[in-house]
C-alpha cells in the first residue's frame, strides 16, 4: 500500500474507505463472487489483484505515459483528440460536474480505443476507427507498449465481468458475447494531474464528481493520494472517503450501463479527485459494451414487483450524449487544428 506520508500529503484527512479484495487467480470463485456482490451492493468499488499484469510491465506503461505528457504542450497538442474521441485532451477540457465547477477538470489525458483501420466497415461507428499514434521518431515503442496494455486490460476487464455475472446469478459468460464485451468499445485513458491544490468550496477540482458511463472501469494509479468516493450521493452534506493507492491492484468501480442493466441493484457511485500538490498519474480503462448493444433491464433484476426503471437505450448514442455533455467543443481549438492535421502522425 502507499506510504501515507507521502501520499497523503496535502489532503487533510485520514479518512480512508476500506474496499474488498477480488483475487481474479483464486479457485475460490463462490468466495470471490461473494466479495465481489458485497462490494457492488456496499459501495461499488473494489480491488482486483494477481490480475496477470506483472508489476514491471504496468511501470513501464506509466513511464511511457510520463514521457508524452512531460512533451511541450504545443506538441502535445499536435495529437489533439479528434470527432472519434482519440488522442489529447488538454488541462480544462473536461468539466464532468457542471453544477460545482468553476472550470474543468485541472487534468491532461490520452484517448486510447479499439484500433479500427480505415476503410474498414466499423471504422464509421462513433468509437472506432484508428488511434492517434506519436511517430516512433518521437516516442519509440510508445504504441506497442499501449497496445499490449490495452490487450491485456481487457481481458482483466473480461475475468472480472464474468464474476460479475455470477453475482447477478447469470451464466458466466453473459458479458462476453458479441453485443457486450465480445466486441466491446473498449476506451484507455492516461491522465495526469498538475500539482494544482484543489478547493472544492470553490469550485476547484482534479476532477468533478461523476459517475462512469460504460459496465465496468479499471484504474491503475500511481501512490499519490487523490480519488475520492462518496456512498451515499442524496445525503447532505455529501461524505466523501479517500481511495488507497495499492500498488500492483486495479481500483474497480461500475459504471452506469451495469446500473442501468441490473435495475439498479448494483449502482455506480460518484467520485472525485482533488488535487494536493503533487502530480498524479493514474490509467483508466473503460469497459464498455459494443456499439448496437441495447441496454436493457437483465432477466434475472427484474419482477412483477420489481418492474425495469430505465427504458432501453442504444449505447452508442448514450455514450456519444455523454462525452458531447463533459467535453469541450472541438472547433474552440480551431487555432490549433491546422498544425495537428498537418503534424499528426495515425502509424
Amino acid at each position: 500500500m502507499a506510504n501515507n506520508s507521502d501520499g497523503m500529503q496535502g489532503t487533510g484527512t485520514n479518512n480512508v474507505s476500506v474496499l474488498n479484495f477480488i483475487d481474479i487467480s483464486s479457485p475460490d470463485v463462490q468466495q470471490s463472487v461473494s466479495l465481489l456482490k458485497q462490494a457492488c451492493l456496499d459501495c461499488g468499488f473494489f480491488y482486483v489483484v494477481n490480475h496477470g499484469i506483472s508489476q514491471e510491465f504496468m511501470d513501464e506503461v506509466f513511464a511511457e505515459s510520463r514521457k508524452f505528457f512531460e512533451l511541450p504542450l504545443a506538441e502535445k497538442m499536435k495529437f489533439l483528440r479528434n470527432e472519434k474521441n482519440r488522442g489529447y485532451t488538454p488541462v480544462l477540457d473536461e468539466r464532468l460536474d457542471a453544477d460545482n465547477q468553476v472550470h474543468g477538470d485541472y487534468k491532461e489525458g490520452y484517448y486510447i480505443g479499439v484500433e479500427v483501420p480505415e476503410g474498414d466497415s466499423d471504422a464509421d461507428k462513433p468509437f472506432y476507427g484508428p488511434n492517434r499514434w506519436p511517430s516512433a521518431d518521437l516516442l519509440p515503442g510508445w504504441r506497442e507498449t499501449m497496445e499490449q496494455f490495452h490487450r491485456k486490460a481487457l481481458e482483466v476487464a473480461r475475468a472480472v465481468a464474468r464474476i460479475i455475472a455470477l453475482a447477478l446469478e447469470l451464466e458466466a459468460d453473459f458479458f462476453d458475447k458479441p453485443a457486450m464485451l465480445g466486441q466491446p468499445i473498449a476506451i484507455m485513458r492516461l491522465l495526469h494531474y498538475e500539482g494544482r491544490i484543489s478547493d472544492p468550496l470553490n469550485g476547484i477540482y482534479g476532477a468533478g464528481a461523476h459517475s462512469d458511463y460504460g459496465l465496468i472501469t479499471l484504474l491503475a494509479t500511481d501512490d499519490v493520494y487523490g480519488l475520492q468516493i462518496c456512498k451515499d450521493k442524496d445525503a447532505q452534506p455529501q461524505i466523501w472517503e479517500y481511495i488507497a493507492p495499492v500498488k500492483g491492484a486495479f481500483v474497480v468501480n461500475l459504471g452506469d450501463m451495469l446500473e442501468r442493466l441490473s435495475n439498479c441493484i448494483f449502482k455506480s457511485t460518484l467520485h472525485r479527485v482533488l488535487g494536493n500538490g503533487q502530480d498524479r498519474y493514474s490509467i483508466a480503462f473503460f469497459a464498455e459494451p459494443s456499439h448496437d448493444c441495447l441496454v436493457e433491464c437483465l432477466p434475472t433484476c427484474k419482477s412483477e414487483d420489481n418492474p425495469p426503471k430505465f427504458p432501453p437505450i442504444k449505447y452508442s448514442t448514450y455514450l456519444s450524449q455523454r462525452y458531447k455533455d463533459t467535453h469541450t467543443e472541438l472547433n474552440a481549438y480551431k487555432s490549433y487544428q491546422p498544425l495537428a492535421a498537418k503534424k499528426s502522425t495515425r502509424g
